[in-house]
């Protein structure tokens, strides 16, 4: 049986993938064989299908006896923070991050704020045989709103920076018409900022449309306009971060892993000099961070496997290159926000510009992502195209003389295929991409 769960908890085109009665089902299911608590958080981001889906998360976890405190529109870090904070939750975030706007996704957090490892989602799975839709769909209904929730969250960003302040920075957030926009502004003008937002419409039809962390144009376009010093673009669920500085240069979270981990290394506070990351960040990064004495641990790709790491090797600091940063301060919850306050914190006590910060960070190898559709979202039918596109990279990878990194994988949440390349010749690299695209074409259409 292919299994619901994908990278990050299940996610899909909304009732296509993800329906309302699998939302009533995962519900049941989830507080059925949750005994640890009475009561589950549930927040979602903007999108149009979130308040379906609650509806239907909310009859489900009723119907097995749970209390909801439905927290509304918040970013997904908020819900692990308010786990830990009170120790009475378990929870739940309804979101598809950063895919387009008719995705949703269920994200479950047990009750220590940690995404359900393999085990519990098989549990979950195999419990969802076993229910009988009709218990499911009786009148019951123990909702309690909580927006106020949100405020303590909130003040611990703004706790995380101690005194400091940012008066006299000019900063520009994309607020990407997701979570981010119902508190980042506040978040960062409370801390003494002036700022800017663009797309902070809260409709959820345009979440991740042309905006926030995967298209960086509307944020350089504001930076100019505005002769702003900073810039940070974040996903719909804000657990992700992207920045700019004033000459449109790139803060991704390699740069952000290098220079906040120099940062601790230099404070002698990071452990064992140890980063965390995935098998997509850059050799520039890798080699610049040994070379500085740091260690750089890769995993799979997917915060769950970056976070198992950080715990195995009681690391201190990790991430992925699309800006997911783990971080000691929040107990490791992804927080796209707290990460920008963490940058603009270390500018202000350097006395520095992005700009300048990131002149000092490492110079990374030329690197191409092409991502490539397939005609399936079937598991089977996208490993077995990811096996035979590694296989031809095996082979392919014997001829190639210089220094080169070719990697294959499918998304976890949406179909398609990610091709990786880089080398330090960019030549190399637009030839082998081409390259790999006709390949991966060829193999898909067979």
């Amino acid at each position: 049986m292919q299994s619901i769960f994908g990278t990050d908890g299940i996610r899909g085109i909304f009732n296509k993938e993800i329906t309302y009665d699998l939302a009533q089902k995962i519900g049941y299911a989830f507080g059925s064989i949750n005994k640890d608590t009475q009561k589950v958080l549930i927040g979602r981001d903007t999108r149009v299908s979130g308040e379906l889906l609650f509806e239907a998360l909310s009859k489900g976890l009723n119907q097995s006896g749970k209390e909801v405190i439905d927290i509304g529109i918040c970013p997904t870090p908020a819900i692990p923070f308010l786990i830990k904070q009170f120790k009475i939750y378990t929870g739940i975030m309804i979101s598809a991050s950063h895919n387009p706007p008719e995705y949703n996704g269920i994200k479950i957090f047990d009750h220590f704020g940690h995404k359900l490892n393999k085990k519990k989602e098989l549990e979950i799975e195999i419990y969802l045989n076993t229910i009988n839709v009709n218990l499911i769909l009786r009148k019951q209904k123990n909702i309690v709103q909580k927006f106020d929730l949100l405020e303590i969250y909130k003040q611990s960003l703004i706790e995380s920076v101690g005194n400091n302040n940012f008066n006299g920075m000019k900063i520009i957030l994309d607020t990407c018409n997701g979570s981010a926009s119902v508190f980042a502004e506040n978040v960062f003008k409370q801390l003494g900022a002036s700022v800017y937002v663009i797309n902070s419409n809260t409709d959820g039809s345009k979440i991740n449309v042309k905006c926030g962390s995967t298209c960086l144009d509307p944020l350089k376009k504001a930076i100019n306009e505005l002769n702003a010093e900073i810039g940070f673009s974040f996903d719909g669920d804000a657990d992700r971060v992207i920045g700019i500085d004033s000459e449109e240069n790139i803060l991704d979270g390699d740069h952000i892993l290098f220079l906040w981990g120099r940062e601790l290394m230099r404070e002698k506070i990071l452990s064992r000099n140890l980063l965390i990351s995935t098998v997509m960040s850059n050799l520039g990064f890798e080699k610049a961070w040994n070379e500085l004495g740091g260690i750089l641990v890769r995993t799979p790709v997917g915060d769950k496997f970056v976070h198992e790491e950080i715990n195995k090797q009681k690391a201190d600091l990790g991430g992925e290159q699309s800006g997911h940063i783990l971080s000691k301060i929040n107990n490791y919850s992804g927080d796209g926000v707290l990460t920008a306050i963490q940058i603009t914190n270390l500018c202000r006590k350097k006395n520095i510009t992005l700009k300048d910060l990131l002149k000092t960070s490492f110079i990374g190898f030329p690197q191409k992502l092409t991502n490539i559709e397939l005609k399936s979202n079937d598991k089977n039918s996208k490993d077995l195209i990811e096996d035979n596109i590694n296989e031809w990279i095996k082979e392919k990878s014997e001829y190639i003389s210089e220094t080169c990194r070719i990697f294959a994988r499918n998304s976890g949440t949406e179909p398609i295929l990610r091709i990786l390349v880089e080398a330090e010749n960019k030549n190399l690299v637009d030839d082998i991409s081409i390259q790999m695209r006709n390949i991966a074409k060829k193999i898909i259409n067979n």
